[in-house]
């Protein structure tokens, strides 16, 4: 790869809100391009490192400005992947602490899901992943202690990779819970992240918590696949129904999993954080986001009792987990059971949390590896998800069959997009869909809600209004789900994807325009719609 050349993409792309809390000079960059030997397995890709692992030349926050500290070296992980031939280009956000699943607890911002319409991004990894799915680096390292390397996987649509504790050296990472902490991967597609992960695992001796992988593993030739039912979707059918799309071979019982993911935030398992963040919480309480600071103080409540109590119980599950294992070789769940907005989750943001950890919890406290794969998307638009689950040291039999199942979903699964403006049939940006694989379902309108302007730039923007809206000509498109990232990542500010109304009452996702960006635009809206303008144009 051309050091130099993914650099300058990387600075010439725009800034996404809430994804980035520092970055490398242009200088700097170069100076890291110059000196890649284009030998090394992963010469010249970029690559962003969540802001709780540290980067030598910026400061670790762990999203909080006051606790921040500059390390003289980089972590272990981040040190393996730079010998390989990759470029940090900087440091990305995440929920404060990485404590929580939403990407919404950080005094950076929020980033949003690539997929827009106000759904977030997931956390605590948020900007790691959503850096990768609109394509401003080629892979990122996040953590993962309660599902953060799998829940921003899930609502971005990209592959996330939880490995066996202590495979990946957690030795430079400012702890949330010591015992349970993994240092993350995500990438668009799983065999980068395959490279990625065998070049930055590695036993590491100054490291307590590092461990040895056994020798070769064995080969399962046709895996036993586990699935379960009864799962809580929490109403969402959808999810219910992307989930249904996959048969296993056997089915089990879920119970002592979630049990034992119960036990992360509702036992004694939570107390674990104050370990190494208590002395930080009892000097600096105004430092910690009023909703972190909440749910680290809940570890006040438990006591050593409590602790062992816990720990018992919890080896009793390990028990019936390692039982399970005689059944089946790889258990596949959804990521999630359902999604949320940014304006639901400000709802309820603890509730909610606990939501989206529901089948990711346990995977630590019961020493399994993991691997969130895409899964297509719900009728509604939203992104689905599924995660292998595997023993510990199982993580290359899991990547082999992630690799199978992704291959499978970017086949049969695909999203709806309305289109208005140069993306549709025949239009200048028209190329981007087909080049993509998209296929024309066929043209339709809008319901009368929306405002159609030409831009400053000569581009359309469709924007909604609450009075004075019309019905807009656009067109929908059908896109592999592998592909989907790729297009969003080429969409410019001020135009995103949102939630939009068709004529029959139905919802789709689809291109608006923010607001703030019409003042003074060109109200287009009387033609009904971009090509009857156009032609208008030509006419007069």
């Amino acid at each position: 790869m051309d050091a130099h050349a993914n650099v300058d993409e990387v600075l010439a792309a725009p800034v996404p809100d809430g994804v980035w809390i520092s970055r490398f000079e242009a200088a700097d960059l170069h100076e890291r391009a110059d000196a890649v030997d284009p030998g090394l397995p992963l010469a010249g890709m970029t690559f962003a490192v969540k802001d709780n692992i540290d980067v030598a030349g910026l400061p670790t926050t762990a999203g909080c400005a006051d606790f921040a500290y500059r390390p003289e070296r980089n972590a272990p992980v981040v040190q393996r992947l730079v010998d390989a031939g990759a470029i940090v280009i900087g440091k990305t956000n995440l929920d404060q602490f990485a404590t929580g699943l939403t990407g919404a607890r950080s005094p950076y911002g929020a980033p949003e899901s690539v997929f827009g319409g106000g759904l977030i991004s997931g956390g605590s990894s948020s900007g790691s992943a959503v850096a990768v799915a609109n394509g401003s680096v080629h892979f990122s390292l996040g953590t993962d202690t309660a599902g953060s390397g799998r829940v921003p996987a899930a609502l971005n649509g990209i592959i996330g990779i939880k490995p066996t504790r202590g495979l990946l050296s957690t030795l430079g990472v400012v702890p949330a819970c010591r015992s349970l902490d993994c240092v993350s991967i995500f990438a668009r597609e799983p065999s980068l992240a395959d490279r990625v992960m065998r070049a930055a695992r590695g036993f590491v001796p100054e490291d307590p918590w590092s461990r040895r992988a056994p020798g070769e593993a064995r080969q399962i030739r046709r895996p036993r696949i586990g699935v379960a039912e009864g799962l809580d979707f929490f109403g969402d059918s959808g999810q219910e129904k992307a989930y249904a799309r996959f048969a296993g071979d056997v089915t089990v019982d879920a119970g002592p999993l979630l049990e034992a993911g119960d036990l992360l935030y509702r036992g004694p398992w939570v107390a674990e954080r104050l370990a190494d963040l208590g002395e930080f919480l009892a000097t600096h309480p105004e430092s910690v986001l009023p909703v972190t600071r909440r749910v680290l103080e809940t570890g006040l409540g438990y006591t050593a009792a409590d602790a062992f109590r816990g720990r018992h119980r919890l080896q009793e599950l390990r028990a019936a987990a390692d039982r399970m294992w005689e059944r089946i070789d790889v258990l596949v769940l959804p990521t999630i059971g359902t999604t949320f907005t940014h304006t639901e989750i400000a709802g309820d943001p603890i509730g909610r949390n606990l939501i989206l950890g529901r089948y990711t919890q346990f995977a630590n406290l019961l020493d399994m590896a993991a691997v969130t794969v895409p899964n297509g998307f719900t009728a509604d638009g939203r992104p689905a998800s599924l995660t292998l689950f595997g023993p510990a040291f199982s993580d290359d039999m899991l990547m082999t069959q992630a690799r199978s199942l992704y291959e499978t979903a970017a086949d049969g699964a695909g999203m709806t997009i309305a289109v208005v403006g140069l993306h549709l049939s025949g239009e200048p940006r028209n190329g981007e869909l087909l080049e993509r694989g998209g296929t024309l379902l066929g043209a339709t309108r809008t319901a009368p809600l929306y405002r159609m302007y030409e831009l400053p730039s000569g581009a359309p923007g469709l924007v909604r209004v609450g009075a004075g809206g019309a019905a807009v000509e656009i067109e929908l498109w059908r896109l592999p789900a592998a592909t989907v990232g790729g297009l969003l990542a080429g969409i410019p500010a001020p135009l995103s994807l949102g939630r939009l109304v068709l004529e029959d009452g139905a919802e789709v996702t689809g291109f608006l325009c923010e607001a703030y960006a019409v003042g003074g635009a060109r109200d287009i809206t009387a033609s009904g719609g971009w090509r009857n303008h156009r032609t208008k144009g030509s006419d007069s």
